[in-house]
C-alpha cells in the first residue's frame, strides 16, 4: 500500500488566519489512486522546523505533498529549506516556468521584478512540473532508497488553493508513472435515527465478524445522520467490490428503516429521488427552522421538479393569516404543539397543491423555554392525502445545533412517510 503525508506550510494556518482546504482535496485525489494518506501536518514558517518535519514524513511515507511557502516575499522560505533537505548545491532557472511568469505578468500589465524572476529559480536537485495557473513552479524531489530506507518523493505545490488543486492532475500523472499502485475501495451506507453509540451497539455482531482487512468508519453529521464507510486497502478492485457487497447484504437487514441510502448522500437528495421517481411534490411550513428545510431542498440541483415552495411562518400572525392555522389552536395549545404543526402542514399543502408537506414548530433557544416545553422541544408534522401525523422530539444542543437537528429529523420523518405512501 502506497502511503502519503500532506503538509501545509505557513504561520497563517497555525494562527487560524486562513483555513486549510487544500489537504482534504489532495487527500481525496490521492485516495482515488489507491494511495492512503496517513497524516496531515501544518508547519510554521521556520526553516529548521520545516526540514525536521519533512524528514520525518519522508521516513514514514512513500510520498509527501507540501503546499505553501513558495511566494515571492521573504517569509516564503520553503524553497530554501527544500534545497537544504535535498542537498542542493546550486539553483537553475526553469525556462518553462519563466515563460509562464512572463505571460501572466504581461496579461496583468505588470513589470517583471527580481522577486518574480526568483520564482523561476529552483534547486538543481529537483524536477519541475510547470504551474500554468501561477508563478511558483511545482517542484519534485526524488530521494533514493538509501536516504530514508525506501524510495520517497516530495512534491512542493503553491499554497493558493486555485493553483494547488489545479496542479493536482499533473501531480497525479507523475505519481502514477513512478509508483506501483494498488486499489482502495470504499462503500458508504447512510443512516438516520440512531446516535453513533446506539448504532454501534445495533451492528456490533456484524462489525465483529468483518474480515481483518475490512475497515469500518462511523462518520456522524447532524444534518445527514451517521455515515458508515466500509473500506479495503490493497488488492484487486473487482474482488474488493464483491467482498464488500457481500458484507453489506448482511448489514442491510440489521439496519432496516434506519438506512436511507447506499451511497454518499443527504436526506434531501434521497427524498428528491423518491418524489421525482413517483411524480410527487412536497412543500414546507417552517417556524423554528426558519427556512432551513427549504434551503436544504433547494441546495439540490433540479429540486424545482418536486419542491414547490415554503412558508416561513415565524410569527403567529403568519401561521394564522397565511397558513390558516385557527387562532384558537394557538391560544389553547400554543404554537409549539401537535395541533399547530398539523394545521401548518395541511395549510401549506393546500396553498401549494403539493402531494406531501412537512411543518416544524419548536424552541431552538437559548431562551423561550418553559417547564412543559423546554428549550430543544420541537413538533414536526407531515401531511399527505392519506392524512396528517405529528411527532414530538426533544434535543439539548445550542441554538444552531437544535435548528439543524429539528430540520434533519423533519426530513427523515418526511422520508419515511414518502416511502410508506409510495410503497403502500
Amino acid at each position: 500500500m502506497t502511503t502519503a503525508s500532506i503538509c501545509t506550510i505557513g504561520d497563517e494556518i497555525l494562527i487560524g488566519q486562513i483555513v486549510d482546504t487544500n489537504s482534504s482535496h489532495i487527500s481525496r485525489a490521492l485516495n482515488s489512486l489507491g494511495i492512503k494518506a496517513t497524516r496531515m501536518l501544518s508547519i510554521g514558517d521556520e526553516h529548521d522546523a520545516i526540514i525536521h518535519n519533512l524528514e520525518h514524513e519522508l521516513q514514514h511515507n512513500d510520498i509527501v505533498i507540501v503546499t505553501g511557502g513558495l511566494g515571492p516575499t521573504k517569509d516564503d522560505i520553503t524553497k530554501k529549506a527544500l534545497a537544504e533537505l535535498s542537498g542542493s548545491e546550486s539553483y537553475r532557472t526553469d525556462a518553462a516556468q519563466l515563460a509562464i511568469i512572463h505571460r501572466i505578468l504581461s496579461a496583468r500589465g505588470l513589470d517583471m521584478l527580481e522577486t518574480n524572476l526568483a520564482q523561476a529559480s529552483v534547486p538543481d536537485t529537483c524536477e519541475v512540473i510547470p504551474n500554468r495557473l501561477g508563478t511558483a513552479p511545482i517542484m519534485v524531489f526524488r530521494f533514493p532508497e538509501g536516504r530514508f530506507g525506501h524510495p520517497a518523493t516530495l512534491y512542493s505545490l503553491p499554497g493558493v488553493p486555485f493553483e494547488a488543486l489545479g496542479a493536482m492532475p499533473d501531480v497525479l500523472e507523475d505519481i502514477k508513472a513512478n509508483n506501483s499502485l494498488s486499489d482502495i475501495y470504499h462503500r458508504t451506507v447512510m443512516t438516520f435515527g440512531l446516535a453513533e453509540s446506539a448504532l454501534s451497539r445495533l451492528i456490533e455482531p456484524w462489525e465483529d465478524s468483518l474480515p481483518e482487512d475490512m475497515h469500518l468508519a462511523y462518520l456522524p453529521n447532524p444534518l445527514t445522520g451517521v455515515r458508515l464507510r466500509l473500506s479495503i486497502y490493497g488488492g484487486v478492485r473487482a474482488d474488493q467490490e464483491k467482498r464488500i457487497e457481500a458484507e453489506l447484504a448482511r448489514l442491510k437487514p440489521v439496519l432496516g428503516e434506519y438506512m436511507y441510502s447506499e451511497q454518499d448522500d443527504t436526506l434531501q437528495e434521497c427524498i428528491g429521488r423518491l418524489l421525482a421517481a413517483a411524480g410527487k411534490t412536497v412543500s414546507a411550513a417552517e417556524s423554528c427552522t426558519g427556512g432551513t428545510i427549504a434551503a436544504l431542498f433547494t441546495s439540490v440541483p433540479g429540486s424545482s421538479e418536486y419542491f414547490l415552495g415554503s412558508v416561513t411562518s415565524y410569527a403567529n400572525s403568519v401561521k394564522t393569516g397565511i397558513l390558516g392555522v385557527p387562532s384558537e389552536i394557538i391560544s389553547k395549545h400554543g404554537a409549539v404543539s401537535s395541533e399547530c404543526v398539523a394545521a401548518m402542514a395541511e395549510g401549506v399543502r393546500r396553498i401549494t397543491g403539493s402531494d406531501f408537506s412537512v411543518a416544524t414548530s419548536g424552541i431552538a433557544g437559548p431562551g423561550g423555554g418553559s417547564d412543559d416545553k423546554p428549550v430543544g422541544t420541537v413538533w414536526i408534522g407531515v401531511s399527505s392525502e392519506r392524512g396528517t401525523s405529528t411527532y414530538k422530539l426533544q434535543f439539548n444542543g445550542d441554538r444552531k445545533r437544535n435548528i439543524e437537528r429539528f430540520a434533519a429529523n423533519a426530513l427523515d420523518i418526511l422520508r419515511r412517510r414518502v416511502v410508506n405512501d409510495i410503497n403502500n
